[in-house]
């Protein structure tokens, strides 16, 4: 947590939340190059059997599940990517299909193998625009996961929301941005995934670019308006300057499912859960915010350290907001509402200085101070307490809130339910913001 006009910072964050959800990138942008040029394969390579151009489109085609022995590849022969911005418009049927990329040839497979990063094109949503490592690590991102690999290839869910869903039937433009370390993965200007790679084994940092066609039943994938932005090299972030989130959970390797399995008792069921919980900051050696060379900042702000939450004793902060005597009040993602007042500069804040409120509420994803009351939002997809606008207030002037009323209840589903509490243009009243909801 760190100090940048914390009296301002939800309105400020509310507001750039809805603005970059109206943006969407420009159709034209001169840094782009086409590496298709719509009349035929120059510069790919591929079998001849599976691929060609129709209508001034890539089509790549397969009839069946006798016709290939293992996946086969269109690879671009224009030179290896490494960091790079990719955009192209696909439409498919039948069988799954995907965009390599920073990947390398395998001719001990066969002619045309590829294996490594992999856009995944696939009809199932949670798959759409994953990253699925070929002939690698497998299944790695799914659409709607933010995802983190240490260096030891652990890998830690750092973000979780609903996937992008899209009728991979009709056109659609896929994008792949890779810097560095750092992927992302988007359909039609939506991020997908995102995904941190540390683990140098098994990660790549250049290599051929390239189309799918998947082995089994009949397929037909529909590539155009293919282009590559290069971006400039370097962007590897060092992990020691990286900081996965103190609520972070491990992505567990599954295990096969044996024939009969009984009932744990209720004691060991509650010490497995308690072990979960131990699964985030301290599980990586610390729980700290991130550095402050990681931060961009505008021209004249400045930003400090003052505070790194301690994920096992008080969750994960989602929410700031100050009272009108300048303290601070703070929202657990999972727990309830913790207060302090903000250090003086260059000082730090310290774990003795943040007090629980007394109050029986949780999930809280958006706050104003107004009219002497704490007005929350509670967006508890966990459904351990109802979904709503709640106020919050000192019931015996001893300066605690310590009072909860529920103004409207309200449906939420997933993290993107109930999040900011605005004013009305007349400053006279208080409401949650419904544009932030699905």
């Amino acid at each position: 947590m760190r100090r940048i006009q914390l009296a301002k910072m939800i309105l400020v964050q509310a507001t750039a939340v809805l603005i970059l959800g109206c943006t969407t990138a420009s159709a034209q942008d001169d840094s782009f190059k086409s590496i298709f040029n719509g009349k035929d394969l120059k510069g790919w390579d591929g079998n001849p059997d599976l691929w060609s151009v129709e209508n001034g489109v890539i089509t790549g085609k397969t009839t069946g599940p006798a016709q290939l022995k293992y996946n086969q590849f269109l690879i671009w022969r224009g030179g290896k990517v490494k960091n790079f911005e990719f955009r192209a418009k696909v439409k498919h049927t039948g069988n799954n299909s995907g965009i390599q990329y920073r990947s390398k040839e395998l001719p001990a497979i066969g002619k045309w193998s590829v294996g490594g990063y992999q856009c995944d094109l696939h009809p199932n949503a949670p798959y759409n625009a994953m990253i699925y490592e070929e002939r690698g690590r497998g299944i790695t991102v799914t659409n709607g996961q933010g995802v983190v690999a240490d260096p030891e290839g652990k890998r830690w869910i750092t973000d979780q929301r609903d996937p992008v869903k899209v009728d991979t039937t009709q056109w659609h433009e896929y994008s792949i941005i890779a810097k560095g370390n750092h992927i992302v993965h988007k359909i039609d200007g939506k991020m997908t995934i995102e995904f941190h790679d540390f683990d140098e084994k098994a990660r790549s940092l250049e290599g051929v670019l390239a189309f799918q066609v998947h082995r089994g039943p009949a397929m037909n994938v529909q590539i155009k308006d293919v282009r590559l932005k290069v971006l400039p090299d370097g962007g590897v972030i060092d992990f020691k300057n990286f900081a996965i989130p103190s609520d972070a959970h491990v992505i567990e390797k599954k295990k096969p499912t044996p024939k009969k399995k009984k009932p744990a008792p209720k004691k060991k069921q509650a010490a497995k859960s308690k072990k979960k919980r131990a699964q985030v900051g301290p599980a990586i050696g610390e729980n700290k915010a991130t550095p402050i060379a990681n931060i961009t900042k505008p021209e004249g702000f400045n930003v400090e350290l003052i505070y790194s939450v301690p994920g096992i004793e008080q969750g994960s902060w989602v929410n700031l907001c100050n009272d009108d005597k300048g303290r601070i009040y703070a929202s657990d993602q999972y727990g309830g509402l913790y207060r302090f007042t903000p250090p003086a500069p260059g000082k730090e804040l310290k774990k003795s200085d943040v007090q629980k409120l007394p109050i029986n509420i949780r999930a809280v994803n958006g706050m104003l101070f107004a009219f002497d009351a704490l007005y929350v939002g509670v967006n508890d997809y966990e459904r351990k307490m109802e979904s709503g606008l709640y106020r919050i207030t000192d019931s015996n002037n001893d300066d605690m809130l310590d009072k909860v009323e529920k103004l409207r209840g309200m449906e939420a589903r997933g993290d993107h339910g109930v999040h900011a509490i605005v004013l009305t243009p007349d400053k006279k009243r208080s409401l949650p913001d419904l544009r932030q909801q699905r």
